[in-house]
């Protein structure tokens, strides 16, 4: 038999090493979910929300031209290939994959303890094939799917944000929570003892430990005072972790307009800054990109105190990856550089008059792709104050400092094999010179001027 990644850089032109055993294991689970998934959406027959039939009308005869035919191809490329190698695609045509985004949207994630069957990001495992393809590649980058996408997720962000969502955490309603997000498996993998709810773990009048929807569980609050002391908070010098997560890259001279949509995935600051009146001050400064684990704490931090010079959300694709990165069973975290100038993204830049200034972009990159940005302009940060958090999903941040204002990095780049492993973020074990970050933890030290 011919391994996966052989049928999926024909389909697509990508080069990369085959995969191991494993990854071919997990790429037949996700097929058997799909699968799943599609039974369920069919017995359901849910009633499609707006924005859905919305979706659906752009892939229709009377809708997008070109949308129907990169839609219909991708799901024939990649089925063609699937069964030429002996494996059962789980969709037909494009409109089984559509009605199972129906059933997706209308459901919150649920937890399994097995971790050979934990599902936790199924839009990226609904799309993760069909983005690979020639056709689904150019499909995820035009305009109008992207629009019409982003509204789809926003119904979903919509029911995530309700309370029916939250029944999913402990799905009897038992204190303390046996199944669900709260359950002892699920404390243990996503370190429940940190969070500030924690403290209603055995209050029967709080099956929910407080929690009022999915989401409010997903961008939970940190027993920050315990678990996140902040790190020289007296000290300009100190530039301490904007959020949770592992170093993904470090990158210096950082240039004003360069090809980022190479393998290399380079750092263009005018795209990744979205055109910012401030561009210019950050030529030739320095990079940090970091990775949030669906386990991470996934609210920000202001890295360095200061006054909020420029705030905005920037629109930009949902779900994208370089085909150049070859096939990604995350569906697109091995393209975080791209993404920082292509993504959905939010962008907070902070000024400190005995440093400079310093860029912020939390950056969705799976799933809702949703950041909410909890400051406006002009207000005066200090070091360690929330910004923001983001909505349920995979998701990375990037930091931008001006040229020449930091002295050294204490945060390194992991170690080729290696990265963030821990189960639970303690001081003793997450050490950023191995790539592992803790918010409000030093990961700089900055020149004064």
């Amino acid at each position: 038999m011919l391994p996966i990644r052989q049928m999926l850089r024909v389909a697509s032109a990508a080069v990369k090493a085959l995969p191991d055993a494993k990854d071919l294991a997990r790429v037949k689970s996700i097929l058997a979910w799909q699968a799943e998934n599609l039974a369920a959406a069919r017995q359901a027959n849910l009633p499609k929300p707006p924005a859905m039939r919305a979706f659906d009308h752009f892939f229709s005869c009377e809708g997008n031209s070109i949308g129907r035919m990169y839609g219909s191809q991708m799901v024939g490329q990649f089925n063609f290939m699937a069964e030429k190698i002996g494996l059962t695609p789980a969709f037909n045509d494009l409109d089984e994959w559509l009605l199972t985004m129906n059933y997706i949207i209308q459901r919150a994630p649920e937890f399994n303890a097995d971790k050979n069957q934990q599902f936790f990001f199924p839009m990226s495992s609904l799309f993760v094939f069909y983005m690979f393809t020639i056709s689904g590649a150019a499909l995820f980058r035009t305009r109008e799917f992207n629009l019409l996408l982003t509204q789809v997720l926003d119904t979903w962000c919509r029911y995530l944000d309700s309370p029916e969502s939250k029944t999913v955490l402990n799905p009897n309603q038992a204190v303390p929570a046996a199944e669900g997000w709260l359950s002892p498996a699920a404390q243990d993998q996503f370190c429940l003892h940190q969070c500030a709810n924690y403290t209603n773990s055995d209050d029967p009048a709080e099956p929910y430990w407080g929690f009022e929807s999915f989401n409010a569980f997903f961008h939970r609050e940190w027993n920050l005072a315990d678990y996140r002391p902040l790190a020289g908070a007296d000290d300009d010098r100190v530039v301490v972790s904007a959020n949770d997560g592992t170093v993904y890259r470090i990158a210096r001279q950082i240039e004003r307009c360069t090809a980022f949509w190479t393998k290399g995935q380079n750092y263009s600051l005018v795209d990744m800054l979205d055109h910012s009146a401030f561009v210019d001050d950050f030529v030739g400064g320095d990079v940090m990109q970091s990775f949030l684990d669906g386990s991470d704490y996934h609210r920000w931090h202001a890295p360095i105190s200061g006054k909020v010079v420029e705030v905005k959300n920037i629109s930009g694709l949902t779900f994208s990856e370089l085909l150049s990165e070859g096939f990604d069973l995350s569906a697109g975290t091995e393209s975080q550089g791209y993404q920082a100038m292509v993504n959905t993204r939010g962008l907070v830049i902070i000024e400190n008059p005995k440093l400079g200034k310093v860029a912020v972009l939390p950056i969705g990159i799976t799933e809702i792709s949703s950041v909410t940005i909890n400051v406006k302009l002009g207000d005066e940060l200090k070091k360690g104050d929330e910004l923001g958090y983001f909505s349920y999903g995979g998701s990375t941040l990037v930091l931008v400092f001006e040229k020449g204002m930091i002295e050294h990095f204490e945060a390194q780049e992991p170690k080729a094999g290696e990265g963030d492993s821990l189960d639970c973020k303690v001081e003793a074990v997450c050490k950023a010179s191995d790539g592992c970050l803790m918010v409000r933890s030093q990961i700089a030290t900055a020149r004064l001027r």
